[in-house]
């Protein structure tokens, strides 16, 4: 059965997100989004029938998840991010400070419940999470950057930490389960 994707392309699957994902071995691209020309019927068909989640047990889930906590976040990067681009700008080239002074004023209205970090994350993350509302889903220790780990499993559901600061650029992190 084909796939739909242009040649070159295949579909694999994130061991980290539980989701498939877009890749092309010969230039080493990977996405979240289909690549351009793909021929979209062809690709909705071929992921329901080989990308559609198992029917497992309660039981099943409940082994697979332990010791896992579920978060979302909001990222603003910076220039000096790991990889200073995303899916709202090819080239980030504000100043960290510049990022912060930004993530500072998500942080406030946040903290004072005029929005909510989801309802932000989804216009304003430079993650690609964004379009679901900044969940990262499922992860455990040794998954994520250290820092980010480390204020994830700090927090209890529900809350919300401080800025965080990784390689990737400054975060927000709301702990949902």
């Amino acid at each position: 059965m084909t796939t739909g994707l242009p040649a070159g392309w295949e579909v694999r699957h994130s061991n980290s997100k539980n989701l498939p994902y877009y890749f092309n071995p010969g230039s080493k691209e990977s996405r979240w989004e289909p690549p351009q020309d793909t021929d979209s019927e062809a690709l909705k068909h071929y992921m329901g029938q080989y990308h559609t989640a198992n029917l497992r047990s309660d039981l099943d889930v409940q082994q697979k998840l332990e010791g896992k906590i579920r978060c979302a976040h909001l990222l603003v990067k910076h220039a000096g991010s790991r990889r200073p681009s995303s899916w709202r700008e090819a080239e980030i080239t504000r100043s960290k400070d510049g990022a912060m002074n930004i993530i500072r004023n998500y942080e406030s209205k946040i903290k004072s419940g005029e929005t909510s970090l989801g309802d932000l994350a989804v216009t304003e993350s430079d993650c690609s999470s964004a379009r679901k509302r900044g969940d990262l889903g499922f992860f455990g220790k040794g998954d994520m950057q250290t820092e980010f780990e480390q204020a994830s499993f700090g927090l209890k559901p529900g809350e919300v930490s401080p800025i965080v600061e990784t390689q990737s650029g400054l975060h927000i992190i709301e702990r949902l389960e």
